[in-house]
């Protein structure tokens, strides 16, 4: 149900290959055949990748892996290691993994000068599990600050506390979206000046009942919230089944409907990207909007099961529905 990988290394295409794809893209039917991932270069084995644009123009990328592994670029094509986010390990992580170094679903983010690392702690197949929040002003390895535990999950509870994302809404107002299965996705209000919880309230937001859904990641374009979401299996090399849903709503907590007007607590959701040909599995997709366009950043398997960096554009249709090209 939940993840346990270790993959960690990243490239993305560069602004130039993005802005050429745009160019020869057609925004055409976006229920046409599905685009293979944009080129990348380098070290493209990863799992569950969330990547962000530093104040210097670069790029930051964090992945599952032992105590969470970074990735820098200077051109979002070449990739380099750049460590782990806690080289010395993280000690209050363990009860939750059993031991193990493994890290899992990071999601990063810069704000108010400071970067901000939400990542969980669990162990396959468990909901007993941990959502952690990190801050650094540098994001290099070392550098990170353990700022505690933002919210647990436990056999007793009817959610699984992994895969989280932060979203800051125009109002200014935080939100914590997380989940993998159970009863599916929730929300969460955050203190702003502290990235922990403001109250007890935990929203449902999306749901297959029971079945599987997992790492939400939330955007706004227009007068649409966005809630992408992974159905299905991931995690099973070239046999994975994950793929890439969205649903939309005016309100930042919901309900978010598919294009056929179905609310995703009753399990919909509008599919975006699907496994085709030797792409297989692709999902817990991050949207990370960047000058040329919104980019949409996940992993895929190969026909040997290898785990590896997806990215591609997103477009809108007519009626506000992205599609990837």
């Amino acid at each position: 149900m939940t993840r346990k990988i270790r993959f960690a290394a990243l490239a993305v295409l560069t602004t130039a290959s993005l802005t050429m794809a745009a160019t020869e893209a057609p925004l055409a039917d976006p229920l046409a055949a599905y685009p293979n991932p944009g080129r990348v270069t380098g070290d493209i084995g990863i799992h569950d990748p969330s990547m962000v644009k530093t104040p210097a123009g670069t790029y930051l990328a964090v992945s599952t892996g032992p105590n969470l592994q970074l990735k820098t670029s200077a051109d979002r094509t070449a990739f380099r290691n750049a460590g782990a986010v806690f080289p010395n390990g993280a000690a209050w992580t363990t009860a939750y993994t059993g031991g193990s170094r493994d890290l899992w679903a990071p999601d990063i983010s810069y704000r108010n000068g400071r970067y901000y690392l939400y990542y969980s702690a669990s162990t396959f197949g468990s909901n007993r599990s941990a959502i952690f929040l990190a801050t650094s002003t540098t994001g290099a390895s070392g550098s990170w600050t353990h700022q505690g535990l933002v919210i647990e999950s436990s056999p007793g509870n009817d959610y699984n506390a992994i895969d989280p994302n932060l979203y800051v809404d125009p109002q200014g107002r935080w939100w914590l979206t997380f989940g993998s299965f159970w009863s599916g996705i929730k929300m969460i209000a955050l203190d702003a000046s502290t990235g922990k919880r403001s109250d007890n309230t935990i929203r449902s937001i999306a749901g297959r009942g029971g079945g599987a859904i997992e790492a939400p990641f939330l955007t706004r374009r227009g007068s649409y919230y966005y809630l992408w979401v992974s159905f299905d299996r991931c995690c099973q090399g070239a046999s994975s089944t994950y793929r890439i849903m969205v649903g939309r709503s005016t309100s930042v907590t919901g309900p978010f409907v598919d294009r056929n007007g179905t609310v995703m607590t009753a399990g919909g959701g509008t599919e975006i990207l699907a496994g085709h040909g030797s792409i297989h599995g692709p999902g817990h997709q991050a949207v990370l909007t960047d000058n040329d366009a919104d980019v949409l950043v996940y992993h895929y398997y190969t026909d040997s099961g290898a785990p590896t960096l997806g990215i591609n554009l997103i477009g809108y249709d007519s009626q506000g529905w992205p599609f990837v090209y």
